[in-house]
């Protein structure tokens, strides 16, 4: 199996590293001082699990690598519609693209039946210009239950977490996704190929939706969030709101937003994504989280007070890092 990881990050270059030591032919896309370093000593990971080096291909030109079975996306969504040159080389006809991303994908209504089936979602997918890139029917779902982090270029802190969820938009149980499975378990990493995905993304993105946006605007750990009072009910409510969402699209997330708002208590003065990527004058990743729960409320006609509120001002507060995030 040959597979590209485009945008080795943390979460990319921990995926390579596990598939690469179970032999896979994995090849990492990254570039800068991280990439020199992953070329010079391979990937190193720090994990609780134990400690390994995987000695993969690294580069940062897709073309030196050519076609591959799977594209392992470790992107941010707000890249998407702008990764054709890093992905055009590597696909065929049957390349499968395993996004890797958090909240609402955009191929969500691609074989999903129904009075919504193909309907494409503005906020995550504006004019079609991600799916024009990143063709829907090569979509493999992938919903991340790991936390990682780049402890210096090269080196991957495994904080907690294996699981990599995965599956059909159509719900079919494919063969690509059943060898991919396959290869990632091999790399010691948990991938259930899920019969229906979209309960797992609405799942971690009860998560995401409520603490991404409330950190990144009152700069909170997830602890500091869960013990302010008045903060946790706006996070509950916020969290109910899209059960709500979830559910008038036929989803039942199986959790309860207490349990929910139990993991996050103990994942302690952890910072969001969302707030590291403020911090460092970086474009934020809402409209994937927030917008597109807005949108889809609106298209069922599901009352989202709260999550229209957060949505309104944290746009404001994203449209003003976009200077910083350009220059």
């Amino acid at each position: 199996m040959k597979v590209a990881i485009v945008g080795a990050g943390a979460i990319g270059a921990y995926v390579g590293a596990a598939l690469g030591r179970a032999g896979a032919d994995v090849h990492l896309i990254a570039r800068g001082p991280h990439l020199a370093a992953m070329r010079q000593h391979g990937v190193r990971v720090l994990s609780p699990r134990g400690d390994f080096t995987a000695h993969v291909h690294a580069t940062d030109d897709p073309a030196e690598v050519g076609p591959v079975d799977h594209v392992f996306l470790g992107l941010k969504a707000n890249s998407y519609a702008a990764c054709g040159p890093l992905v055009e080389p590597l696909l065929t006809e049957s390349t499968s693209v395993v996004a890797a991303q958090n909240g609402i994908p955009w191929w969500y209504f691609h074989g999903h039946g129904g009075p919504f089936d193909g309907r494409r979602i503005e906020s995550v997918d504006p004019g079609g210009s991600v799916s024009a890139v990143l063709r829907p029917e090569r979509a493999v779902g992938c919903v991340v239950y790991a936390a990682t982090e780049l402890a210096a270029p090269g080196v991957v802190r495994h904080l907690e977490g294996t699981r990599f969820s995965i599956g059909e938009p159509d719900r079919t149980l494919s063969r690509r996704c059943l060898d991919l499975s396959d290869a990632m378990r091999a790399g010691g990493l948990k991938c259930p190929v899920e019969p229906d995905l979209r309960n797992d993304i609405w799942i971690k993105l009860l998560g995401n939706i409520s603490f991404n946006p409330i950190s990144a605007l009152t700069r909170a750990t997830m602890r500091e969030m869960c013990a302010h009072r008045s903060t946790r009910g706006v996070i509950e409510t916020m969290m109910a709101e899209t059960l709500a969402v979830a559910r008038s699209l036929g989803c039942r997330p199986e959790i309860s937003v207490e349990r929910r708002l139990a993991g996050a208590e103990r994942v302690g003065d952890h910072r969001t994504s969302t707030l590291q990527d403020l911090e460092k004058g970086k474009p934020l990743e809402l409209d994937v989280l927030l917008a597109a729960v807005v949108e889809l409320a609106d298209a069922t006609g599901t009352p989202v007070p709260t999550l229209r509120t957060v949505a309104a001002i944290s746009d404001l507060l994203a449209r003003g890092t976009a200077p910083a995030a350009a220059a």
